[in-house]
Formats: structure tokens, sequence, C-alpha cells
């Protein structure tokens, strides 16, 4: 909407980061008139204060403006006014000038820039550095090119330059931030960019050098400062800064302190010392957060309510020890007096309410005549005689909420510390504690002060071992580190050993009177039938936890019986609920869980069941999710049949994010499955998660699930599995650049699926031969091996894997420099997926197209298809594929003369492919990023790219080290 359209009423919103503009939600109100746009910046960066008519000429013209220049003004003025009629509190017109004088509701963005800049200041003092980095984000996000855009006056360039100099100021602020966050390789590509754009920005040189050496790329970060120094020295004739220097010495000197350390952890206060109460132990370690918080909730006791603390947690995690902890530090606040009792509520005899109140008021004075007979009665002259005092109660080991009510005191002066197995959810008004194991820095803390600093320093890692097997659990520490002190011939490296066996941990973990699995017995034996069944089949799964669904589909039981169940298992300590709907068992309760299921699980039939169920169910369920990432793909009609149906998804994205969630339970699950009833569908598990092997983060758990299997396979002479098997390998070492062994695993495979009648195999082998033979320069039988796998896929009728084929055979065609033909059948390959819904599949077509497109001299359209296909592999979490799709569009901004915005997608892509991809396919990206900061004037840096190349394409014998080898006999500097 333009002026004279209409008047405006309700919020406006101003801009100036980018086209001067006045909205209302979406409508338009600013005029088209440069002059205009000129008044309204004038008055709204003077943020309310009035402008003189002599004023805003000076601000349009400067020292020479037009004869009726102050008349013009004023029809401006006028302009505005009428603009903004509905809204008479925002256009004010006084003493001869005119102010903007935005309404509380109303916004200007240079303000919101305001607001966020503190906000992010603050978050990052507080040490919230991510979210100080998203604040900055959002005020940086507010500029929409350049300020002030188009619009004319000196007062307009002079706010153009300080509001773009505030906008560097901002990225200087976020990327430092963000460097401090550890988002180094993530600021690469941007600071590339901002470098380039800002040559003689020093700052952005410093925080790019920094960037470089915490991703490992030392030469680069020291070509940087070269690149830098030689403009400075050549085109301004200073030297770089001090600062910039410096940091060029330490980065030389690989200076330790530049490493990325994380953020600076906080501590909190040490526990002050005890006095009275069960003897404190003289070792007690760490858990200075607990003491704290339990201490201060302690501290308040004497205000208008109770004071009551329950702390909870699984049999030898420590929590006796800390209450006694914390009740000694806090014994000053109760002059009165400390009452203590074990309630023996883990064992078979728990104590008797009536009895420990007898023995509480004997201790308090009153005589054994004097005491009543009934609960209630010794209940009620127990809080009789409190009334009044300020006493600490520590009621140990309690069995449930029942056991302690007629314990507690009824005064506000007094305070309970609770401690138990099971959780006090129904103790009204009770402030809940759950403890969980050591850090490793308290456990390793308390093994040495048991065993000795001298044998623990001399096998540090051996130490460190010993307490990550004893799951960081306190008691067992305690009785690892016992057993080692009393036998002086034992080395720590040989108690190590001995834990190492899972089968035998527990055993070893006993030293006179002591035992972990003692410990978990009692827990245990307390469980009913229901709850025992479920304990010990829970710890038949690998996992580091288990979701709600997978442990219904292990016990059986419907998605609600199971979380009822699972829910009474939390309150009883044995298992943590890991989040909403997620359930896990301290790695040694597993233990403990697993030989219970060995010993008590009748019939044993009952445990291999209980697994096949569990695969069942993430092979029902993965499939699910293949299924909606390539519709029409006929692997899903060839898997192993189950007996569960698997989960529901509404999108692809929710089945993408279970598959990433339970990427390693189910690989687990899968590397688990190497008993004959389940190798079959654990290999099909393999196949139909594909994604997670070019995921990087899962990469490898992926792999170790295969050889396992292989093996597994190989055993049970399976050819339909081992070739499955091999296919999974293959594509893993694929992923990784392990392209000899790719087409070894391919290789064998095809034979199998010949000898095994199975096209599936077959055909995925031959395509993964050609992609293998393609990457190792062997174009001719490349081709050859993927016409195979066309033939296998169109005679099994798989129209997705005919697009793959089609796919691969226009990239070897690229490289046989075949490029019509090439987009002719990534054409081919696109029309077979253009149905909807082809998700992944589709997006490798576009890929496809897009990179012959590009070799055809069709820049613009091969972005159009790049582009697409970005969007699909980053929402579907394709780490590999995201960062190739960067790398070839990279590949066609240098091509088109935008070697700024090439460096700045090498960048992205190598940080993509940081832990996926493999070595050659980095080093290809490194030689794209060398030649675009060579065309920026980035020489040294090119260099260093190049060098880092060369060096992965001589150790992998890759033909293209000869091409980079005369790039850095040409370039040298």
């Amino acid at each position: 909407m333009t002026v004279g359209e209409g008047t405006v009423e309700g919020t406006l919103y101003f801009s100036v980061l980018g086209p001067v503009r006045v909205r209302q939600g979406e409508r338009e109100l600013s005029s088209t008139s440069p002059q205009l746009r000129a008044v309204i910046a004038a008055l709204l960066l003077r943020h309310g204060r009035t402008a003189t008519a002599q004023e805003l000429v000076n601000a349009l013209w400067g020292e020479d403006p037009p004869s009726q220049a102050v008349a013009t003004v004023r029809t401006y003025a006028s302009r505005l006014r009428k603009m903004l009629s509905g809204r008479a509190d925002v256009w004010v017109s006084e003493f001869g000038g005119y102010a903007l004088r935005l309404g509380p509701d109303d916004e200007l963005d240079v303000n919101v820039v305001a607001r966020l800049t503190a906000a992010a200041e603050k978050a990052s003092a507080a040490g919230e550095l991510s979210r100080a980095h998203e604040l900055y984000g959002q005020a940086l996000a507010l500029w929409d090119g350049e300020a002030l855009g188009n619009v004319p006056g000196p007062e307009a360039e002079m706010q153009r330059t300080r509001l773009g100099e505030q906008r560097l100021n901002l990225l200087e602020q976020r990327l430092d931030v963000g460097l401090q966050a550890g988002l180094h390789a993530e600021s690469v590509s941007e600071l590339t960019a901002l470098t380039t754009e800002n040559p003689y920005h020093e700052r952005f040189v410093e925080l790019l050098m920094l960037a470089l050496y915490r991703c490992g790329r030392q030469k680069e970060a020291l070509a940087v400062y070269a690149d830098a120094r030689r403009k400075l020295t050549s085109e301004l004739g200073v030297d770089p800064r001090a600062e910039l220097s410096e940091l060029q010495q330490r980065i030389l000197n690989a200076d330790a302190s530049l490493n990325y350390v994380g953020p600076p952890q906080t501590s909190a206060p040490p526990p002050i010392r005890p006095a009275q109460l069960p003897a404190a132990v003289p070792d007690f370690t760490g858990r200075t957060a607990f003491v704290a918080e339990l201490g201060a909730q302690l501290a308040t006791a004497g205000g208008r309510v109770m004071v009551v603390s329950a702390v909870a947690g699984i049999g030898g995690v420590g929590k006796t020890t800390l209450a006694v902890q914390v009740a000694h530090a806090a014994r000053e606040n109760f002059p009165d007096g400390q009452l203590y009792v074990d309630l023996q509520g883990a064992g078979s005899t728990p104590a008797d309410p009536k009895a420990v109140l007898g023995a509480f008021l004997r201790a308090l004075g009153t005589a054994e005549e004097a005491i009543p007979q009934s609960l209630q009665e010794r209940a009620a002259h127990y809080r009789s005689l409190l009334d009044g005092r300020r006493l600490l109660i520590l009621l140990d080991n309690a069995r449930d909420a029942a056991q302690i009510r007629h314990l507690l005191p009824g005064t506000p002066d007094c305070a309970t510390l609770i401690t138990s197995r099971v959780r006090m959810v129904d103790l009204a008004g009770a402030h809940l504690v759950d403890l969980d194991v050591m850090s490793p820095e308290e456990a390793l803390t308390l093994f040495t002060r048991i065993v000795g600093a001298e044998r623990v320093n001399a096998e540090r890692q051996a130490a460190m071992d010993v307490v990550a097997a004893c799951g960081f659990l306190p008691l067992a520490i305690r009785i690892a580190a016992s057993r080692l002190a009393s036998r002086r011939t034992w080395t720590v490296s040989v108690l190590a050993s001995k834990l190492s066996d899972e089968r035998r941990r527990l055993d070893v973990l006993q030293a006179g009177d002591q035992a972990v699995k003692a410990t978990f017995e009692l827990g245990y034996g307390q469980l009913d039938a229901e709850q025992a069944r479920a304990f010990r089949l829970l710890g038949l799964a690998d996992g580091p936890d288990i979701s709600l669904h997978a442990a219904a589909a292990l016990l059986d039981r419907d998605a609600e019986t199971a979380e009822s169940i699972l829910e009474t298992l939390v309150d009883t300590s044995l298992v943590e609920s890991a989040a909403p709907g997620r359930y896990r068992f301290h790695d040694l309760v597993r233990l403990f869980a697993r030989a219970c299921a060995e010993r008590d699980e009748q019939p044993p039939a009952e445990r291999e069941a209980a697994r096949v169920r569990l695969l069942d169910f993430y092979l029902a369920t993965t499939a699910r999710v293949y299924e909606l990432e390539r519709p029409g793909d006929r692997l899903p009609r060839h898997l192993t049949p189950t007996s569960h149906p698997g989960l529901d998804f509404d999108t692809a994205e929710a089945a993408v994010e279970w598959l990433f969630t339970e990427a390693d339970c189910l690989l687990s699950c899968a590397r688990q499955a190497v008993e004959p009833g389940r190798v079959r569908p654990a290999a099909d598990l393999l196949l139909v998660a594909r994604d997670l092997s070019e995921s990087g983060v899962f990469s490898f758990q992926y792999e170790r699930a295969a050889e396992a299997l292989l093996r597994a396979a190989q055993d049970a002479d399976d050819p339909r599995t081992e070739g499955r098997v091999l296919i999974a390998l293959a594509q893993a070492d694929n992923h990784a650049g392990r392209f000899e062994s790719s087409d070894a695993h391919a290789q064998r495979a095809w034979l199998l699926g010949v000898a095994a009648e199975e096209p599936t195999i077959r055909a995925q082998a031959a395509n993964l031969r050609g992609i293998a033979a393609g990457y190792l320069g062997r174009e001719a039988d490349a081709e050859g091996y993927l016409l195979k796998a066309l033939e296998a896929f169109r005679e099994y009728q798989d129209r997705p894997g005919e697009a793959s084929a089609l796919a691969n055979l226009s990239r070897s065609c690229l490289n046989l420099g075949r490029t019509t033909r090439a987009v002719e059948l990534a054409y081919q390959c696109l029309e077979i997926l253009q149905s909807p819904g082809s998700g992944i599949r589709l997006a490798n077509g576009q890929y496809a197209l897009g990179r012959s497109l590009a070799a055809d001299g069709q820049p613009q359209a091969a972005m159009q298809q790049l582009t697409a296909a970005l969007a699909t592999f980053t929402s579907h979490r394709q780490r590999l594929w995201e960062g190739m799709t960067l790398f070839r569009m990279a590949e066609v901004h240098l091509s088109t003369d935008q070697p700024t915005e090439a460096a700045r997608l090498a960048e992205q892509a190598l940080a993509q492919l940081r832990d996926v991809g493999g070595d050659y396919r980095r080093a290809q990206i490194l030689t794209l990023l060398g030649h675009a900061l060579a065309a920026i004037g980035q020489a040294g840096r090119a260099h260093a790219c190049w060098e880092q190349a060369l060096v992965t394409f001589e150790e992998l014998g890759s033909q293209e080290a000869d091409a980079v080898r005369n790039l850095l006999r040409s370039s040298a500097i």
C-alpha cells in the first residue's frame, strides 16, 4: 500500500536495516519516494527527538540544498502525516519541527537489535553460550541487505556506515561466542567469506585462524595469517596488529591453551565439616552438588513448613554416605540434637515404626514407664517433645512412605532426611532427590584414596578402566579398591583384567561381608512376579536404554501395561527413567538382571523368545521408516516376516527422527543377534537401517554390528544372509571412502547372490561395484557393473533400484566425458522418481541431474536441482549426501566466477564430512577449496589446502595426486 491509499491503525513495524519500510502486519505503507524514505529514516533514528525542518534539509541534501528545500521537506512531512493519520500518537509536529514517537506496541528494528544484543551479552556473561549465539543470530537476521537501502542524503550515508559497523561488530561477537561454545568447524565457512569481504578486518582473521586451528588445520591457519599480512603490508603499508601476530606465534608453537576445552565449569561450595551422628566416612568424595542441594533444604528449617528431604537410588549408590555427610554439615543448624535410625527397609524384616518411636522417645529423655503403648500415642508424644525444638532426624534405608509417616516431626523447626531405594512420590511435601552414580573424576578420586596415589598414578588408565567396569557405583568402587589394597602383589591392571569379563564381574565385586550382587538381590527380592519378570527380560536388551514401545515388545505386553510395570521399577530405583518414555539400567544392575534371567527365567526358551520379539519390533518399524523414505523400493517385500506390525508414522520426518533416536538400541540389538534364529532378520535390519551407516555419528556401531553378523552367517553357512550382510558392509565402506574394501565385499556378495538365486543381492552388489570402480578410476569396469545392476533391478521390477543404477551410470558417463549421455540418463532416473513422496530417492536423482547439467554448461538449472536435493538430504539427516551436494554447488559457483560463495559452500561441505565420506572425498573438497581461495586472493591458505589434499591422494595412490602436485608447483609462494 502506498501513500494516499488509506490510513493505518494498530501496531506499526518500522524497518531501516535494509530498505526503509513502514508496515502494519503484511501491509506496506512506505512511499516509493526516496526523499520521503530519507525523512522517515532521519526521524526514526532520532528515537523520538524532534528534528527541525532545517535539520531535515541538512539530512537530505547537506551543504548544497535546492532553493525550495524547506518547502519540500514540509511537503514530505505532510505526506507522512497523512499516511499515519490513523495513529495521531506516532506523528508529532511541534516547535516548527517533527518527530516519530513509537507507541508501546510499535517496533523499530534497530530497537529490537538492541534488546537482543543486551540479552545475548547477559547470556554470554552467565555462561549460556549457545543461547547467546542464538540471540546474536536473531539480531543479525533483522538486516535485510544494506541498511537504509537506496536512501539518499549525507545523514543516511553516515547512518548506513554506522549500522554497517554495528552489524560487523555483532558478527564478530556471535562468532566469538560460537568459538567459545565449540562451534569452530561450523564457523570456518562463514569466516572465510567474511575475511574475503572484509580483508582488513583483523579480528575476523584472528577468529578464522583460531577456528581452523581447532579443526586440526594448523597449516591453513598459518596461511591465513600469511595472506592477511601480505595484503596489509602491500596494500595499506601497515603490519598486522600485535594480537594477530601473537596468535600466529601461538599457533606456530601449538599452544595448548588455544585448544577448545568447553565452557567453564561451576563448582558447588564445599561441604561443611561434620560433627555427630553415625561416623562419616573419612574418604567421602565428590557429590558437592547434592550436598549443596540437600544442605540448602535443611537450612530452610524454621520456616512455616516442616522440611523433609528423601534421597532415592539403587543399592550401593551411596545414599547413606551422602545423607550422613549432609547431616554432619547441617548439625550446627540443629542445636537440639540429631536422631538416626536404620529402618532396614531393603531386608526381609524392616524395622517396626512403633519400636523406632520407642527408641526415639528414650533418646529424647522419656522414661521407659512413660512411653505409651500404641503407635498413635507414641507418635503424638514424639511430636509433642519436638515442638519448639530444632532437631534433625535421619531415617536411613526406609522401605516405603508408610513406614516413616509416624516418624516425621510435626514442627517446622525440625527437619527430616530420608534415604530409600524407593522414590517417596506419595510423601506429601517431600523434596525428592534421585542419586545417580559418581562422575568419572569423582570415582577415580575415591578409588585413589582407598588404593593409594602411588599405585594409581603408575597405572592411571587401568584405574579408569576399573572404575568404569564398576559403573562408577560407589559400593562397587569401594569393594574393588579394598580388594586391591589388601593384595599388594596385584597391579591395577590385574584387577582391571578380572573386571573386564562381564560374566564374572559381579563375583569379583565382593569383599568380606560386602557384595554388589547381594545388595541388588535385596531389591530384586521385593519385586512381585510381574515386576521381576520385566526386570529380568529388560536385562537381555543391549542398548544404552530402551523405549517404551520396544520394552512393550520385549515383554509381550501392550504399551500401557508395560509403562505401568516400568514406572514401578523406576520407583524401586532398579530402573532409571532416562527421559519420558525411555528407561535404562545401571551397567552393574543390567549384569545382575541378565544373571537373574539366566537363573530364574523358565522355561529358558522364553529368553530367546523375548530377544526375537525385540528384534521383530526393530525390523518391522525400521522397514516402515525405509518405506516412507523410499516409496516403491522392493527391498521391504524381501525381508524376513515379523510378528510385530511396527510403529506407524504420520510423516517421513517423524520416521527419520525415530530411526536416529533408536539408532544405538537397534544396532546393539542387531549386533547381539548372532544366534541362528536371529541372524537373518538382523541382517535385514541392517539393510533397512542403511541411513545410519552414512550418518557419521553411528557409522562405527553399524560396522561393528555388520562384522558380528558376517561371522555368524558364515558359521551358519547361510549364503543368503551372508550376502546381505556383505551388501551392508560394502555400503558402509563406500560411505567411509574405503572403495577397495567396498568392491571386495560387493564382489563376494555378487557371487553369493548368484549361488542363492537372490536378485536383491545381485542388483545391489553390481551397483556398489560400479560405484567403487568409478571412485577407483576404473570407468570402463564401472560402466559394465552398472549395466549389470540395471539389468538385475529390471529383472525383479525394482524401479527405484533402476533409477539408482541410472544415476550412477550418469556419473560414469560424466567421468568418461560423455556429457550429453550423462544428462539423458539423469533425466531418465528423475522420470522414474517423480512420483509423490519419493523423498531421498528423488533427491539422489536431482543430485545426479544437477551434476550432469553443470558439466553440460547449464549452471542455473544445475543449481535448482542441487538446491532441491540439499533440502531433502538435510531434512532426512543424510550427512554424506548433504556434504557432497554442498561440494557440487561449490563447483558450480566456482565455474561461474563466484569464488567467495564457492569457498563458503566448500567449507560447509568439509564440516558435514568430518566423520563420514572418507579421506578421498575430503581431499576432493580441499582441492576445490584451494581453487576458490586462490581466486579470492588467499594464496597461502590455498597452498595449504592443496598440500593437505596431496598428502591424502598420495596415501591413497589416487591419480588426482599429479594434478594437485602441478597446482602446488605453479602456485609456489
